[in-house]
């Protein structure tokens, strides 16, 4: 249990890499056959959950002392025996290597946490054996059984969660004959050009639509090593940029690349109209908060993890903030929509949970409460910066669960607290 007090924030941080293209490059460096690099990863539980993964999956991972590089050895997906991977509570883990594993000749079983083995995996599984591999999952969620060969064929999988597409695009050059993959429902469309950027940067032979839903990819193909640098995580960094908006106050968060094509960079256009103020310079952004903070209306459907931190958002700013068309946010870690509902209760902030979203009649003021955390990372942070706004302490019951994707965050919040 954590109570923090009432206070603003205001300073410059540093936030650690990206979690999801440290789990993409993990994988690929373990299909890939030679050493690879991965230099300032993030090393959090998500990661460490992976990285035993691809451990499992036969390949020799070293990490630097002072944690700033991962190496990985690897004789590409060859083992010939049967592989149980316990991915924790990494859902990206679990989307992403599913189809991968489906390359194995031997049986491989993913399962989890308690929370994992809530998260749905029929699409995939579905998915997975329509590309000639078998795949058996527990009424529709992990664990999940899947075995080789991965032949190739043609797919046709609704993607409440771009993680069933990214991982169907990495699996697919392992196929043995090409893969078209056609997406009637796609979300969450810019973590699909991260894993995109990853083929290109492969060499990976591909075609696929202006809007993602249909692809075609060769079979055949082979990873090779790398030596790569991960940027800094805008998911992260979207606590401290509505830290300086709620506050009114200044916060510069350096190690970040603007033309990065992480999605969660979009929370800095709503913040402007919702009356930020947004700088660059270099790989610092810094974002002002104004006098009055405004409500608006927002589709968050391609950048789902923010929808926590803007429900406090706006919970502080002036007016209605319609958060909308973000289905795929009740299948996360938790149900974050109704979890944020019930916390926004909590804390005297008047919230209507609908289907797909919140709308939030905020009134420029948050109270103080005991919170929920849900143990989920986002709701966790969310909550934590929701005191730069509120008039009393507000308790998190549990905020260990911050570590899967920022261990260090608490430590930094306390440094820009004023």
């Amino acid at each position: 249990m954590i109570s923090l007090e009432p206070r603003k924030m205001r300073g410059t941080v540093e936030v650690p890499a990206s979690k999801s293209q440290t789990i993409r490059a993990l994988l690929i460096a373990a299909a890939a056959e030679g050493r690879s690099v991965i230099r300032h990863p993030l090393i959090s539980s998500d990661t460490i959950s992976c990285i035993g993964a691809v451990r499992a999956m036969g390949a020799r991972v070293t990490i630097s002392e002072d944690e700033s590089v991962i190496y990985v050895d690897s004789d590409g997906f060859s083992a010939s025996d049967p592989v149980s991977v316990d991915a924790g509570n990494s859902g990206t883990t679990t989307y992403l290597l599913l189809p991968m594993a489906a390359s194995f000749s031997a049986p491989v079983t993913i399962t989890g946490d308690e929370q994992l083995r809530r998260r749905p995996t029929a699409p995939l599984v579905a998915a997975i054996r329509a590309m000639g591999a078998e795949a058996e999952d527990t009424e529709g969620k992990p664990p999940v059984m899947v075995k080789g060969p991965l032949l190739g064929g043609h797919v046709s999988i609704e993607c409440r969660t771009s993680q069933y597409l990214s991982g169907l695009l990495l699996s697919a050059p392992l196929a043995e004959g090409r893969t078209i993959i056609d997406c009637p429902v796609l979300f969450e469309k810019p973590y699909v050009s991260l894993t995109l950027g990853w083929l290109d940067r492969q060499g990976i032979r591909y075609s696929i639509s202006e809007d993602y839903m249909h692809s075609e990819i060769e079979g055949g193909q082979h990873y090779r090593p790398f030596d790569e640098y991960i940027n800094g995580d805008f998911s992260s960094a979207s606590f401290f940029f509505v830290a300086a908006a709620i506050s009114g106050t200044a916060i510069t968060v350096q190690g970040l690349d603007r033309d990065d094509p992480q999605g969660d960079k979009a929370i800095l256009t709503i913040l402007e109209e919702m009356g930020c103020t947004v700088t660059w310079e270099g790989n610092a952004v810094t974002v002002i908060g104004p006098e009055r903070l405004q409500g608006g209306e927002f589709d968050l459907n391609a950048i789902p993890d923010t929808l926590p931190i803007l429900s406090i958002a706006a919970a502080a700013a002036h007016g209605d903030t319609h958060l909308t068309n973000v289905p795929q946010a009740r299948i996360k870690e938790t149900d974050r929509i109704r979890c944020m509902h019930d916390n926004l209760s909590l804390l005297g902030v008047d919230a209507e949970e609908e289907s797909d979203g919140l709308l939030i009649h905020g009134r420029g003021m948050i109270h103080g409460a005991q919170c929920k955390g849900y143990g989920d990372h986002r709701i966790i942070m969310a909550l934590a910066v929701a005191s730069a706004a509120s008039d009393a302490p507000i308790v998190i019951d549990d905020e260990k669960a911050a570590a899967v994707t920022f261990p260090s965050f608490f430590s930094i919040l306390d440094s820009i607290r004023k």
